[in-house]
């Protein structure tokens, strides 16, 4: 869906710049994963947004359950513009492709949040990547735990005073 009022790229770069400060130490996957969730919620509620988690989607679940529908990890209601579709994964899960294509084609932005340490496949228009890179090393009791620091943080504030004044504060004092 491509119109002169469609704002999901801008809605993309909007949860990317949120998620450049997202931040966690050695934690395993289920955890990580629900971290993101917690902080996806927190931004859309930033924007005054109406917040849904678990949120039923378009898309039929397969069979023998056909008859229900699935659920998107996050979803938002905007008091302007297109709702909002999102799901998180840490694997490249065609499941989720197809899930976010049919919200997209029910007029919702399709936001495809993918976490993990390898590279990201792209799932191309109408569905937008929002990426969030991590570590992962073994963890104390042998499984897998994950990282990330802030990718965009500020250097730290230096003053202009010059070693051979610092240093004669220091001695002089």
């Amino acid at each position: 869906m491509s119109t002169v009022d469609d704002d999901s790229a801008l809605v993309a770069a909007a949860l990317t710049v949120w998620l450049d400060g997202f931040t966690f130490v050695d934690r395993p996957a289920d955890e990580v994963t629900g971290l993101l969730v917690d902080s996806i919620v927190e931004w859309g509620r930033s924007q005054r947004w109406r917040v849904y988690r678990r949120a039923p989607s378009v898309f039929p679940l397969p069979p023998p359950y056909e008859d229900r529908r699935s659920d998107l990890d996050v979803a938002f209601a905007r008091p302007v513009g297109r709702p909002v579709a999102i799901e998180v994964d840490r694997s490249d899960r065609q499941r989720s492709v197809e899930k976010l294509r049919a919200e997209a084609d029910a007029g919702r932005i399709a936001l495809w949040v993918r976490w993990g340490t390898g590279r990201f496949t792209d799932p191309g228009p109408p569905v937008h990547l929002v990426t969030c890179a991590v570590t992962a090393r073994r963890g104390v009791t042998g499984g897998r735990v994950f990282s990330r620091v802030a990718t965009s943080r500020p250097a730290p504030a230096h003053t202009a005073v010059s070693e051979a004044a610092a240093a004669r504060e220091l001695f002089d004092s």
